[in-house]
């Protein structure tokens, strides 16, 4: 068993400050890209942004705060989030004054800031990539987003993200190695060609961002060095001084020691985070590529555990700084105010074997002791995986907050393969954002977080037509209603031709922003981190990653399968309802006595999804296949211009959507009322998976898994009380194995906590502010998140074993 390390006095401290902090908003960084988007107006669009950044850089406020070990700010204040203006800002002039009023994910903002913020949001209109986006689209897309079904603020209204850098390649040629690197690919152009003037812009470019970076580490050791001298504390003094000559030597040359790399790493992380408003920007194999300085400390300078991770905390809490503010539209779909800056650790090593190391065990524990939303946690699991470090797993998922969240190899590797990546690459997937892959520092933007399709509005729609009863109108035509199917062939011909239409158009409003991302909204020092960017000359959005492959969302999985089992069972099978009597109650939400009693019939005599029952399950693999055969047929903006792939795939990681996108659907054939969540990621609906959770397992794992690359997310939940003993948490040990193993399950992640503390924190939030609970494919504060999101948590199945 790995020795635990208790949370240090400093560590504690950082927290509660953390914690104690409300977020808010800075304008700093609107500001200056205001300023300077006005001023170099002539300028290519590209090297326009990276003068934007180093004009940031050099100007924004910096601080070290007492105690800090990692330094670093995003903003003027630890938890304020900066404004982005040139992705939206109707969001901004529509909710500034409800920030502070919102039901979950709140802002303050003072009356002076308003002022400012209007100012510079008026300088922004019909200028970002929301106007741009909005203004490409047809009307038929632009009518498809306005009613719901395809929902895709997230796209439009912020940057990509969902990506990693290639951090090990970072700390090894260090940022002067990277200046060496882009003098030598400019050097060679040919700048008569037209290409080779657009690698120049994008060259020059990626050197002004790479200069900003230094300067921007090189203010903390100045600022450091400054504190130092002024500090009458002599332990203090020396940290202080250790920052410094820290900073100092990353600012240019490759880390030597642990401590610099760790603190380069999170220079890197936070001015990506800076440069653009997209997230899922995320850490990649931290255990793999931090070891080696990890050990050379502990053989050089004898390093001890203790001090590893109180840096590692330090780290984590930095982390937890960064925020962004969002529409609350959008934000209703990620509520908890998540950046999914996700960490893997664990998983095979390239020939094979476990990857395993003692920096493995020191991050989780790390994560384990301090219990706070970031990192987004995740465990690559392997049939080879050291017994005991998954017993450890175990021992912190029993904490109660969620993580870490487990992704399987033995499925996960193989489907990369066959997408076209290689082996050893994809022997390097890790974990993005939530729970969807790529290979870090070779894979484009948003393997997941494309647009979010509405399963049951499509379903609906199938059983009526065509038309949307919600929005009222008809997209896609079909022949006659649910009165008119002669059989159940119908239904399910009806939904098919419906999901091949939204499935199309969905990605035509992918592309019409993926367009205005490449044109105008280039993001600089994020490209030159990834390969092939810099070999080939250009940024990742116009082809310059190594891989590109991504994802859209797809919600109501398991209200699908609900649905039409209960369609063919209860219509078209025994007759206990007729296709009349399922549209009325429907259509009135249940709420005559006719109506109630279909929906108890709909309830309790149709079969449901995650009790390993074939015949619903197999409805759910037909209709799900149906899209993933569809999607099969469409690519993205980079498909032949560089890249491996540049295709879709399925992805179930919704996050919270399945909140909002319920509240615009609705009463539907599972018995579900209007308005209410639909299920979450691939998860049954709650409290219809009632043969306990490995009949869970056995369901999910009939999925088209393979072709579900962006992400088969399964959420389960436990009581304190069923994981407490250790023969229990061995039995969850090997379920895990059969589920993975056997089944080739792709993840799974556990909430582990009870229905009596959910209840008595939504009842008295400020006595559990620190309250940790897995949302989705993150966890986040419990009391942050919105009324119906808590609701939502509470409401899943409870499993015992």
């Amino acid at each position: 068993m790995m020795q635990q390390h208790e949370v240090s006095g400093r560590i504690a401290t950082l927290k509660k400050r953390l914690l104690d902090t409300d977020p808010t908003i800075c304008l700093e960084r609107a500001r200056i890209y205001t300023a300077v988007y006005e001023r170099e107006s002539a300028q290519p669009v590209i090297i326009r942004r990276a003068m934007a950044l180093r004009e940031t850089l050099e100007r924004m406020t910096i601080h070290i705060l007492e105690g800090e070990l990692i330094v670093g700010n995003q903003a003027s204040r630890s938890k304020a989030a900066p404004i982005f203006p040139e992705y939206a800002v109707d969001f901004l002039l529509e909710e500034i004054d409800a920030f502070e009023h919102r039901p979950g994910d709140r802002f303050s903002i003072a009356d002076e800031q308003k002022d400012e913020l209007v100012g510079i949001c008026s300088l922004w209109k019909g200028k970002t990539l929301q106007d741009h986006s909005l203004a490409s689209m047809t009307a038929e897309m632009r009518d498809v987003l306005d009613s719901g079904i395809v929902r895709a603020e997230a796209l439009y209204t912020s940057g990509d993200g969902h990506i990693a850098v290639n951090f090990p390649e970072i700390l090894l040629r260090g940022i002067d190695g990277y200046r060496s690197l882009v003098q030598c690919h400019a050097e060679r152009l040919d700048l008569w060609v037209r290409e080779a003037l657009r690698s120049s812009h994008f060259y020059s470019a990626v050197k002004i961002a790479l200069d900003a970076l230094s300067c921007f580490i090189n203010r903390f050791s100045n600022l450091a060095e400054n504190l130092a001298d002024k500090e009458p504390d002599a332990t203090r003094r020396d940290e202080l001084r250790c920052i410094h000559r820290t900073c100092r030597r990353i600012a240019s040359a490759p880390p030597q020691s642990f401590r610099e790399a760790l603190q380069l790493t999170y220079f890197i992380q936070l001015i990506l985070q800076i440069e653009s408003n997209g997230r899922s920007v995320s850490l990649g194999r931290m255990d793999q590529y931090l070891f080696p300085y990890y050990q050379r400390d502990v053989e050089e300078v004898k390093g001890d555990d203790a001090s590893t991770v109180e840096l590692l905390q330090c780290f984590w809490l930095k982390l937890l700084e960064i925020n962004k503010i969002r529409p609350w539209g959008h934000t209703k779909n990620t509520s908890g105010s998540p950046l999914y800056q996700n960490v893997t650790i664990g998983g095979t090593t390239t020939d094979g074997r476990d990857a395993t190391n003692p920096l493995s065990n020191l991050i989780l524990w790390s994560v384990g002791e301090l219990q706070i939303p970031q990192p987004n946690l995740v465990v690559r699991y392997h049939n080879g995986i050291d017994a005991e470090f998954l017993l450890d797993c175990i021992r912190v998922i029993e904490k109660g907050f969620g993580m870490p969240a487990l992704l399987n190899d033995e499925i996960i590797i193989p489907a990369l393969v066959d997408l076209g990546v290689e082996e050893a690459d994809a022997c390097e997937y890790s974990a993005i954002g939530c729970i969807e892959v790529a290979v870090p520092g070779k894979w484009g933007y948003r393997c997941t977080g494309m647009s979010y399709l509405n399963f049951m509005r499509i379903f609906l729609a199938a059983l009526n037509g065509g038309l949307d009863t919600q929005s009222g109108k008809t997209f896609c035509r079909t022949n006659g209603t649910l009165r008119d199917f002669p059989d159940f062939d119908a239904v399910m011909a009806s939904w098919k031709t419906q999901i091949e239409y939204f499935t199309r158009i969905s990605v035509q409003i992918d592309t019409a922003v993926d367009v205005q991302l490449e044109e105008l909204f280039p993001d600089v020092l994020c490209s030159g981190f990834v390969d092939d960017c810099l070999s080939k000359g250009k940024p990742i959005k116009e082809g310059g990653a190594k891989y590109d492959f991504v994802s859209g969302l797809q919600i109501g999985l398991a209200n699908l399968a609900n649905s039409l089992a209960a369609i063919r069972k209860l219509i078209f099978e025994e007759k206990k309802i007729s296709p009349d009597e399922l549209l009325a109650a429907i259509a009135n939400d249940f709420s005559s006595p006719a109506g109630r009693v279909v929906q108890q019939t709909l309830l309790n005599r149709a079969p449901k999804f995650g009790n390993d029952d074939d015949y619903v399950d197999s409805l759910l693999v037909e209709a799900y296949s149906a899209y993933t055969d569809e999607l099969e047929k469409y690519h993205n903006t980079r498909y032949g211009r560089g890249p491996i792939g540049g295709t879709y795939y399925a992805g179930t990681s919704s996050v919270s959507a399945n909140v909002p996108s319920g509240a615009v659907v609705g009463a539907t054939p599972d018995g579900r009322h209007a308005f209410k969540p639909l299920a979450e990621g691939c998860s049954p609906t709650s409290g219809t998976d009632v043969n306990g959770p490995t009949a869970v397992f056995k369901s999910v794992a009939k999925l088209p898994t393979a072709k579900i690359t962006g992400g088969v997310l399964l959420n389960q939940k436990f009581t304190p009380e069923t994981i407490k003993s250790d023969s229990n948490k061995a039995r969850i040990v090997a379920m895990i194995r059969a589920f993975f193993d056997d089944l080739k399950g792709w993840h799974i992640q556990y909430n582990v906590i009870s229905r009596e503390t959910l209840l008595a924190a939504q009842k008295n939030p400020e006595e559990y502010k620190s309250l940790v609970v897995r949302v989705a494919g993150y966890s986040a504060f419990f009391t942050v998140l919105s009324p119906e999101t808590q609701d939502d948590i509470i409401a899943r199945t409870e499993h015992h074993l």
